[in-house]
């Protein structure tokens, strides 16, 4: 048994550290596209550090155009022997200074409005809008954003896989590249695919590893929709195969109940067999039985060997 999940699902998430929702301009069920706005945060307290950034980068400017006056000035003077050349030092000093001041305050600036410009998220892929579950005022942060049921869900069905946990005993027996069946009971479909992703190691809880194949993209299948995926794991070419349940035990042997003519009449026969694989209420009989011979198979576990028996044909 697997599951039916979706590559290109995403949940809605703030870059930031996330903060009051203020709007949300989607709905479920709408269709939006990657790099869409999808909600916006209160970004009151941003905006207050972008403009303190940018006043304060207002004032550096003027200091600095002050300062590169002062040392022209200076240096100007210097020129003609007039002052002390200490004067011009700390002029320039004084514009360097101020200078990476101001480098420091622009890059300030910048960080302040890209933390205000956090406050709007965007789609990050496109797709359907599968889930709504926040609400206007509430607090909204990354942490909550792929809880279930606390964030909005993002789903394009364009790139559909069928995931199943394989018990740790088929691994050497299935590849990727090996053909498979994958049955939507709900649908009635069944679609062949191949194996395209093994998983690269054994859960230790389950005992199983993943593997992975590629689904058609249709509006009928649905993210975490139940599918079975059957793989062949062996193949036998003319196997003869009985009823499981016509296969009996006893502490030697299988064995199961053939109708021969013995005379003038019917008789049962008891045959050993060997058994193989068992699939879908079959079983595979490698030894035992010949071609032609008639298994009886009402009332076969109330007869012996030899007796007597009719028919109603």
């Amino acid at each position: 048994q697997g599951k039916i999940d979706a590559e290109g699902m995403a949940y809605v998430a703030p870059k930031g550290q996330g903060g009051l929702l203020n709007a949300i301009y989607v709905k479920t069920g709408q269709r939006v596209s990657k790099g869409q706005r999808i909600l916006k945060l209160d970004d009151a307290m941003a905006r207050q550090g972008v403009i303190a950034a940018q006043q304060q980068t207002g004032q550096l400017k003027a200091r600095l155009t002050q300062a590169e006056t002062v040392y022209e000035r200076y240096q100007n003077l210097w020129k003609q022997n007039i002052g002390a050349e200490i004067q011009v030092i700390n002029a320039k000093a004084d514009v360097d200074a101020l200078a990476a001041q101001l480098r420091a305050a622009q890059a300030q600036v910048a960080m302040a409005q890209e933390q205000a410009n956090m406050s709007n998220v965007y789609a990050e892929i496109s797709g359907m809008v599968d889930a709504v579950d926040v609400r206007v005022g509430e607090f909204f942060s990354p942490q909550g954003a792929a809880m279930p049921g606390h964030g909005i869900r993002i789903v394009n069905n364009s790139n559909l896989k069928i995931v199943a946990n394989v018990p740790e005993n088929y691994v050497a027996k299935i590849k990727k590249g090996d053909s498979v069946q994958v049955v939507v009971k709900e649908l009635d479909t069944t679609f062949s695919p191949v194996i395209n992703m093994i998983g690269g190691s054994i859960d230790p809880i389950t005992r199983s590893f993943m593997a992975e194949a590629k689904l058609p993209s249709l509006a009928a299948l649905k993210p975490n929709q139940i599918a079975i995926m059957k793989i062949l794991d062996y193949k036998a070419k003319a196997a003869v195969t009985v009823k499981v349940n016509l296969v009996q035990s006893d502490e030697k042997s299988k064995y199961v109940y053939v109708m021969e003519k013995s005379g003038d009449k019917m008789v049962a026969r008891k045959k050993i067999v060997t058994v193989g694989q068992a699939y879908n209420d079959f079983i595979e009989i490698k030894t035992g039985l010949k071609d032609g011979e008639l298994i009886i198979t009402e009332g076969f576990q109330n007869v012996y060997d030899g007796q007597t028996i009719r028919t109603n044909k």
